[in-house]
């Protein structure tokens, strides 16, 4: 009489479960688009990137984060971030806390406060250029003092 096999028993791993992609934060690199068919009036602010291919007017305060104004992209705004990339036309002051990046199909109408600028060869530019130091946290060692308030803001005439 041949031997009787043992009958397959299961294995004690649970079978595998879904798990929905986790979306990352906003300090992971969220980019939010506004689209080439799209067209905004008035203030954008908010804790994300923000990539812009279509047309807004107004004001963008999107600090700790980077702006980016795609090749379709036309701005009529004044712009404070971290860094802002111009790729399209931009009319308006802006303000980076690091840096500003004009590439070779940009344009750019407008003054620019920031720590660091570049604008490749092509890119238009016309307008007034205010390169500030890199913040450091105060009580660092070499950290310069604060700078009045009235002393950092451009007088307009």
């Amino acid at each position: 009489m041949a031997p009787v096999p043992e009958p397959v028993r299961p294995t004690s791993t649970p079978a595998p479960t879904y798990e929905p992609p986790q979306r990352p934060t906003a300090a992971a690199g969220d980019q939010a688009t506004i689209g080439k068919g799209l067209v905004i009036k008035g203030e954008i602010s908010g804790s994300e990137s923000l990539f812009i291919d279509g047309k807004v007017e107004g004001t963008i305060n999107l600090p700790g984060n980077r702006v980016t104004v795609g090749r379709n992209g036309q701005v009529a705004a004044n712009i404070t971030s971290r860094e802002i990339v111009v790729l399209g036309k931009v009319r308006g002051n802006i303000t980076a806390t690091d840096r500003v990046d004009i590439r070779s199909e940009g344009a750019l109408t407008g003054d620019v406060t920031a720590a660091r600028i570049s604008i490749e060869d092509g890119a238009f530019f016309k307008g007034g250029i205010d390169i500030r130091k890199a913040e450091t946290k105060p009580g660092t060692p070499g950290a310069p003092a604060a700078p009045a308030a009235d002393a950092a803001k451009p007088v307009q005439a």
